[in-house]
């Protein structure tokens, strides 16, 4: 499945057979107590300076709050729809409201903490704010996104935009640099230098995104810009420890470079530099696993293969009765061609508004993440290439399930009594299913094994489009 904004379907896969003084005796010593109160009188003022700030800060947050959330609880799924608003919901939860909950931690009389503290348990964790980072990243290859587009929340087909800070862009180059992700890491510590240059305020430092962005530059191999940013990062800080001993490291790499460009010239051999990858002014996005990725990614983006004229006119549309199945006899439905060889074809209305609501609301409380059958052990497990959640519904759950299951099976011909449950499938923000078999191949005998049944003959997709409100 595509990377995508926001979507939900339902599947059914057919198989086969499948811490004392005495200051009393001594009026000198009291008289230093007098001191000591008179400072602690003064601290006491600090204190409700400090408090006052403190209030401040939290009424500010809570206005913020008060607004973003009442813009966001009008239209949660058209909301979300935008990947930005999904990430920074994300990195509040996980981030920004332990900040909160640090400082307004010295006060706990109003049950504020308590009540954080319940609700954290609640809260995405640190796993949950690097997977929505990457989901950002996933987008912004797929769709061939540059960071500025993504920084300023300019995606078509979204409502509530929504704009990465400094500290938004800083965080997704650090979830990059620790993925050992340099391409990435280079692209959104530039755009938090470029903001930064700009007079966005911001608590992160020049520094630190300097200090990172060299490091990741370097690792391209592009020593020049590497010197450049780490000289400029010295400017900033000078007793920067770790930047004046990757500076010597680099002056002495491309010293050594010079010398064996000479020794090369000296010989009158040909000597080919290695140049790192530029495309466009930022360095090339590295090969991966899927020898498919760059097909699969123009899919995404609606770029497929373009089909002749002549193959078009062999594709048609009509009603479809399931082969004068008597279900359809009176209301068959509508089929249209997709493709022509291998033959796909789309039923429209096969789902009434009421059942896909009844089929979400039943599997809401169940979704978990999605897993992956491995090939060699048969056993369910997660995948960083299948990133959704899913959930399996049963027949006896509702009579709405075995109502889709009946429908589906006189749409294909099929019989539902070896296929697997109904599965719900969400793939929320950047989600993601890579290219892969839904059967199992020669070298996968035992894929189905513990199922009881043969190898899966067909799956049935119901895909439902996020709700979207009127502009």
């Amino acid at each position: 499945m595509k990377p995508c904004l926001q979507l939900v379907f339902f599947t059914c896969i057919f198989l086969t057979w499948h811490a004392e003084a005495e200051f009393f005796t001594s009026i000198g010593q009291m008289t230093d107590l007098i001191y000591a109160e008179k400072d602690l009188v003064q601290s006491l003022k600090e204190y409700i300076r400090a408090e006052e700030d403190k209030l401040a800060q939290i009424k500010s947050w809570a206005e913020k709050m008060d607004v973003l959330t009442s813009k966001s609880t009008s239209d949660p799924e058209g909301y979300l729809a935008h990947p930005v608003n999904a990430y920074k919901l994300v990195k509040r939860l996980n981030t920004d409201w332990l900040e909160l909950e640090n400082l307004v931690l010295q006060d706990t009389t109003n049950g504020f903490i308590t009540n954080l503290t319940i609700q954290r348990q609640f809260f995405p964790t640190e796993e949950d704010e690097t997977g929505a980072a990457k989901a950002l990243m996933r987008l912004q290859d797929t769709y061939k996104l540059d960071p500025e587009t993504l920084a300023q929340g300019n995606l078509p087909g979204t409502k509530y935009r929504s704009s990465l800070t400094v500290g938004d862009c800083f965080g997704m180059g650090k979830t990059a640099y620790n993925d050992g992700d340099y391409y990435h890491t280079v692209l959104w510590m530039e755009q938090a230098l470029k903001q930064h240059d700009e007079g966005e305020e911001t608590t992160v430092s020049k520094v630190e995104i300097l200090d990172y962005l060299s490091y990741a530059v370097f690792q391209f191999g592009d020593l020049h810009r590497a010197m450049e940013l780490t000289r400029r990062l010295i400017t900033l800080d000078s007793t920067h420890e770790r930047a004046g001993s990757n500076l010597r490291y680099f002056e002495k790499l491309l010293e050594k470079e010079r010398e064996e460009e000479e020794k090369e010239k000296s010989i009158n051999k040909t000597m080919t530099a290695t140049e790192p990858v530029v495309q466009n002014g930022a360095y090339g996005r590295p090969l991966d696993y899927l020898p498919e990725r760059d097909i699969y990614e123009a899919l995404c983006r609606g770029e497929g293969v373009k089909m002749t004229p002549r193959r078009q006119k062999r594709l048609f549309c009509r009603y479809h009765d399931g082969n004068r199945n008597p279900h359809l006899l009176i209301a068959p439905f509508k089929e249209e061609d997709e493709w022509d060889s291998p033959h796909i074809v789309r039923y429209y209305e096969v789902m009434s508004d009421e059942e896909i609501e009844k089929i979400k609301q039943l599997a809401k409380p169940r979704l978990a993440r999605a897993t992956v059958r491995d090939p060699k052990t048969g056993v369910l497990t997660v995948a960083s290439y299948r990133v959704s959640k899913s959930s399996w519904l049963e027949e006896d759950d509702d009579p709405v399930v075995a109502k889709v299951n009946q429908r589906m099976q006189q749409i294909t011909g099929l019989t539902v009594k070896t296929a697997e449950l109904l599965q719900v499938a969400n793939y929320g923000m950047g989600g993601q299913y890579e290219p892969h078999f839904d059967f199992s191949r020669k070298d996968e005998p035992d894929a189905f094994k513990r199922l009881g049944t043969g190898n899966r003959v067909a799956t049935f997709l119901n895909y439902v489009p996020s709700r979207r409100t009127p502009e």
